[in-house]
């Protein structure tokens, strides 16, 4: 008898099950992990801002309901006008008010 080189069908049909298993258990989890990072990082830009805000408003004797000037806080931010991960837009408020993002997930400062 000659030996018979390759795989049957049910051991690939196996494979491919075994490999649809741990493609299903393993997505959700990183979709997750994803969505956690955006939060974070969204919360972070929105401390930012919020910093921001406050030093702006020390520097122009601003008392607390009065409207911020987007641009001019934004020269205090080191790196910038920051993005929403999660492609929200960011609303400064006035200066006692704390900013928000109208993303998917609405992210707030806790």
């Amino acid at each position: 008898m000659r030996g018979k080189k390759g795989f049957t069908l049910v051991e690939i049909m196996i494979v491919v099950a075994i490999i649809g298993l741990l493609a299903a258990i393993a997505i959700p989890s990183f979709i997750k992990a994803r969505e956690s990072s955006q939060t974070n990082a969204c919360i972070n830009n929105l401390r930012q801002i919020d910093a921001a805000k406050e030093q702006w408003a020390l520097a122009n004797k601003a008392v607390t309901t009065d409207a911020v000037v987007d641009l001019e806080v934004d020269e205090y931010i080191k790196s910038g006008r920051p993005e929403c991960p999660a492609d929200g837009a960011y609303t400064y408020g006035a200066v006692g008010t704390d900013p928000t993002c109208d993303g998917a997930a609405s992210h707030v400062l806790p």
